[in-house]
């Protein structure tokens, strides 16, 4: 998708330093995007490495020139990108971009640049070898960091990069950029808890994944409502084999975390965020069990994902806790 508009309009910092550093042939060799969950930080740290790229800048990326569409489509052959949202980065990883990056350049610009989203996800031996590679970056060595926890990065990486603080746009905007844009109001009421774009959020409704996900998170809803047996029935039939990637089983967390402090509000008698989803949320009030202590169990499985443990295991143990007497 094309982020420029977003990005112009909804993150002035963030385009107002990068414009006029680029206009002025000023980049920095390191910079770290901040923002909280729901700013499209990964998109934002793509735009910024097609800028540096791009042939037409004006005076950031044309997002149109072949050099944008190759880091779009991850073919320029001097970049590398590492994802912490998917899954902890660990030393490997980093040592993979070292070693591509300690090789001459592959391509004609001469210019390398490595994305690492989610920095907060790395392991300590990651850490350690990307602070030697941030220390003595090489002349044409762009790095692009991104955080959504900035009290979890060592002050030493914070001090080698420019930072950019990204804000998130208030959800009244977002709703009705949506709406304007089609999404229903049930996909809406949903995704605007993660996604801070219309755009973006359109982008979402329309792949495979969510639809999955969101079918899985709505039917585990609807057996909670019919029995604990049924429940438990569908998570190990269903749920637990479709979500073995934890990318998936994160956003399947995310989903019943938001469920699960709304069903705490129904019990307190005040108002919930997902209204669309009332007629399977308000029944589970009085329903389950133990419903604030199976709230703390979901968040610390959610937590959980990241380090080396069975993902089977975590939802196991999440549908068990929810469902016992």
């Amino acid at each position: 998708m094309k982020i420029a508009g977003y990005l112009e309009k909804r993150q002035p910092i963030y385009w107002r330093v990068l414009s006029n550093a680029k206009a002025m042939e000023k980049l920095n060799l390191g910079y770290l995007l901040s923002g909280e969950a729901g700013v499209p930080l990964k998109e934002a740290a793509l735009f910024l490495a097609k800028s540096i790229l791009c042939s037409n800048p004006s005076p950031l990326a044309d997002e149109e020139c072949r050099y944008c569409k190759r880091i779009e489509h991850g073919t320029y052959a001097d970049f590398f990108m590492l994802d912490g949202e998917t899954e902890s980065i660990k030393k490997d990883d980093v040592q993979e971009v070292v070693a591509g990056f300690s090789k001459t350049p592959l391509e004609e610009k001469g210019i390398l640049i490595y994305v690492i989203h989610l920095v907060e996800n790395m392991t300590i031996e990651s850490i350690n070898s990307l602070l030697k590679f941030l220390e003595e970056p090489s002349k044409n060595t762009y790095a692009i960091l991104t955080t959504q926890n900035e009290a979890r990065i060592l002050p030493t990486i914070i001090s080698r990069c420019e930072t950019i603080r990204m804000v998130l746009s208030p959800k009244e905007d977002v709703l009705q950029e949506a709406f304007e844009l089609g999404i229903e109001k049930e996909d809406a009421d949903l995704l605007s808890n993660f996604v801070n774009s219309g755009a973006l959020m359109k982008e979402q409704v329309m792949s495979d994944e969510y639809a999955d996900i969101k079918g899985l998170f709505l039917d585990s809803l609807s057996y909670l409502n019919e029995s604990s047996a049924k429940a438990v029935y569908f998570f190990e039939k269903n749920i637990i084999p479709k979500l073995s990637k934890k990318a998936d089983a994160k956003f399947f967390l995310d989903m019943t975390v938001l469920a699960f402090k709304d069903i705490v509000s129904c019990k307190e008698k005040q108002t919930i965020k997902l209204t669309s989803y009332a007629k399977l949320i308000q029944p589970l009030a009085s329903r389950l069990k133990h419903i604030e202590d199976s709230l703390v169990e979901i968040m610390k499985a959610r937590s959980q994902l990241d380090l080396n443990i069975s993902t089977a295991l975590l939802l196991e143990h999440v549908v068990s806790y929810i469902v016992k007497e």
